[in-house]
């Protein structure tokens, strides 16, 4: 199987480096064809050319699809052979982490990401149809970055390279850290988000070398632009899922610099599904979008340098290794190709109007890019610093939480506030009357929060974590305040004309105009999640000793060991410390954190114990032995509104779905009052649709 899956990677090389090649040659051909109403014989030779190419691509997706199967067959045989298969898997490893060997180390991932990119070639290729000459374009761009994948694979890092000399008779295991059922989903769903910005890059690249007119190359590159934010959203957060479940510090975000390399993508693809709204209304912004676009993806591949080259320390980063200086290359060749395109075809990108006033949505959209990527160079800066630190000085200076929070925070506060008003502004212009109608309810939702918030109890100048999250509760109530008034007004008119009941008058506003209320929806979502992350600032912790009988009280909570004792099976030996916890006197549920050791990686991992509710999360560690006394240590953290974050996400997700959806007709009648009505009046969001 090793033998067929090396032939497989080698024939999907030869594939993509034929679609590249005779791609690009059957383009060249076409464009210098005169323009005739009846095509020529030369132009149907390049015609013919291109669709050979085209299905040379989709056969380099059979090619690396066979590739992954047989590393995974290798897996699920306990083929050790194969030198990857020995280093990342055992023969008691259960059979969902099996398969999660794919992405555990080095070789494997850089298949998946392969594969992955010849999966969305497959979908470009096989929706040719939808423009036969742009997808040309994109298929040929996209044969470009899968030829630097497979070579990687023939040249840099085999994945069936075999073992030399004896085979072992069983393999070293997986990662500890990788035993988890979230990272049977997480690493796919992040590399999903990764590779699929090479899609709207192809796009958009493609469209400004052949200088293709309007701005249906927009409307292609939005929608799969929403589909891979989406997939990157959902890979990101269920990483901070991961990091909150297993590392047992007690957060969910460490600005850990491969965090911080999945985010940055995010934050510019971000701004790009704003701004591109621009375009598309006004015919502005053009050069802007499409360097945005340029910019996502090679963040997205500066980020899986970062992983991969050892250039920075992480917990999520893989050894180092002489792959680098390949990514480095590609990195250049990529930005000399963007900028010799952009050079050349600048001309095209004139934009149609300017912006007329700052009380606009035009305005705002300019604000939110402008501080989604004064957000993205900060941590960009703060991600590379020690590698310049250590080329300059000889010494690496590490860029710590302090650094980022402070500049971090405050640019999300903004960003809150600014999703707060973009719903309220319109086109070009936005009068102080209608301003003051539309924000008036807003603006009171939100000083209304903040008195009852301070009544409560929140003393926001005692210090800047409390201050933040007041800021972030009442811009919170604002923006939602804002959003449901959209909904209500739309819902309203619907009401009138139709005399259905408020709520179906909404779900029929929803699905007459799913983009714009689905971009309504996410916005609730960042909402929400920015609730759940402004909880932080209330963290409690407490560590002490714990022997049968001894307890600890920590807020409402009193935890009391009830037992500890030790287990066994053929994957890994466990401690465990068995906790009744009582709430405010009353006996409330049992606990054990648990620490584990596996047998085949000789390594520690431990396995945090989580009460969530929507109010806190009491989250409990087992922390080892002391050595002194041989008792369990065990830390407890209430960690306030955590469930908040993850509910988010899901909303987040829901809404971008919702925005993808098709819209419905709306009713004759309805449909012109709504033209006439309040409906043309809603303005479009200022985050994932329009």
């Amino acid at each position: 199987m090793a033998a067929f899956g090396s032939f497989a990677i080698l024939l999907g090389l030869a594939l993509c480096a034929y679609t590249l090649v005779v791609g690009a040659l059957a383009l060249r051909r076409i464009a210098v064809q005169p323009q005739t109403a009846l095509p020529t014989q030369a132009t149907l030779a390049a015609e013919r050319l291109a669709e050979s190419a085209r299905r040379a691509g989709i056969g380099s997706f059979i090619a690396l699809s066979c590739a992954a199967f047989a590393l995974v067959y290798c897996s699920f045989t306990n083929d050790f052979a194969v030198s990857y298969i020995l280093h990342h898997s055992n023969r008691a490893l259960p059979l969902p982490y099996k398969f999660a060997a794919l992405w555990s180390g080095q070789e494997g991932s850089l298949l998946l990401w392969a594969w992955l990119l010849a999966t969305y070639g497959f979908v470009v290729r096989a929706r040719h149809k939808v423009d036969v000459k742009l997808s040309a374009y994109a298929s040929t761009i996209l044969a470009g970055i899968q030829v630097f994948f497979t070579m990687l694979l023939v040249f840099a890092a085999p994945p069936f390279a075999m073992v030399q000399g004896a085979v072992p008779p069983d393999g070293f295991g997986l990662n500890p850290l990788l035993q988890y059922p979230e990272m049977v989903l997480h690493p796919p769903l992040l590399y999903l988000g990764y590779v699929g910005f090479s899609v709207p890059f192809a796009f958009a690249l493609g469209a400004l070398m052949m200088r293709y007119p309007g701005e249906k190359w927009i409307h292609i590159t939005r929608r799969w632009t929403m589909v891979t934010w989406l997939f990157l959203t959902c890979g990101i957060f269920m990483g901070a899922h991961w990091a909150y479940s297993v590392l047992g510090w007690g957060g969910y975000w460490g600005w850990d610099p491969v965090e911080n390399a999945s985010l940055m993508p995010w934050l510019t693809a971000t701004a790009f599904l704003h701004s591109v709204m621009m375009q598309e209304k006004r015919g502005m912004m053009k050069a802007w979008n499409v360097w945005l676009i340029f910019t996502t993806f090679m963040l997205c591949i500066l980020g899986t340098l970062l992983t991969r080259s050892g250039l920075v320390s992480s917990v999520h980063a893989f050894a180092r290794s002489s792959i680098g200086s390949w990514f480095w290359s590609f990195l250049v060749i990529v930005l000399s190709v963007c900028l010799f395109t952009y050079l050349r075809q600048r001309d095209h990108l004139h934009s149609e109007h300017h912006v007329e006033s700052l009380v606009s949505r035009e305005s705002s959209f300019l604000f939110n890019n402008l501080v989604l990527l004064a957000a993205c160079f900060t941590i960009l800066w703060g991600t590379l610093f020690p590698i310049i630190s250590e080329y300059i000085e000889g010494s690496k200076v590490t860029v710590g939480p302090p650094f980022y929070n402070r500049v971090a925070v405050p640019i999300g506060v903004f960003l809150l506030f600014l999703t707060g008003i973009g719903p309220v502004l319109a086109w070009r212009s936005t009068s102080f009357k209608s301003v003051r109608r539309n924000f008036i309810w807003p603006t009171i939702a939100g000083l209304v929060t903040a008195v009852v918030l301070m009544a409560l109890g929140m003393r926001p100048w005692r210090d800047a974590g409390t201050l933040y999250s007041l800021m972030v509760f009442s811009l919170g109530a604002l923006v939602t305040t804002a959003i449901a008034s959209e909904f209500w007004r739309g819902a309203r008119v619907i009401h009138r004309h139709t005399g259905k009941n408020m709520l179906t008058s909404m779900v029929r506003l929803t699905r007459r105009n799913t983009r714009r209320y689905g971009g309504y929806l996410v916005h609730i979502g960042v909402v929400i999640v920015f609730i759940g992350l402004a909880g932080s600032a209330f963290n409690q912790s407490k560590e002490a000793e714990m022997g049968f009988h001894d307890s600890v009280t920590l807020g409402p909570y009193r935890l009391v060991c009830q037992s500890y004792t030790q287990d066994s099976n053929a994957n890994y030996d466990s401690e465990y410390e068995l906790l009744n916890v009582y709430k405010n006197g009353k006996f409330l549920l049992q606990m054990s954190p648990e620490r584990r050791f596996y047998h085949a990686s000789q390594q520690t991992e431990t396995m945090v114990a989580n009460h969530s509710t929507l109010q806190r999360d009491l989250y409990v560690v087992y922390e080892g032995r002391d050595p002194s006394t041989n008792r369990p240590i065990i830390k407890v953290f209430i960690n306030p509104l955590v469930a908040w974050i993850w509910i988010g996400v899901l909303v987040m997700a829901f809404g971008t779905l919702l925005a993808l959806t098709p819209n419905i007709a709306p009713e004759q009648g309805a449909g012109r009052a709504l033209k006439s009505g309040a409906e043309e009046r809603l303005p479009q969001p200022a985050a994932v649709g329009d």
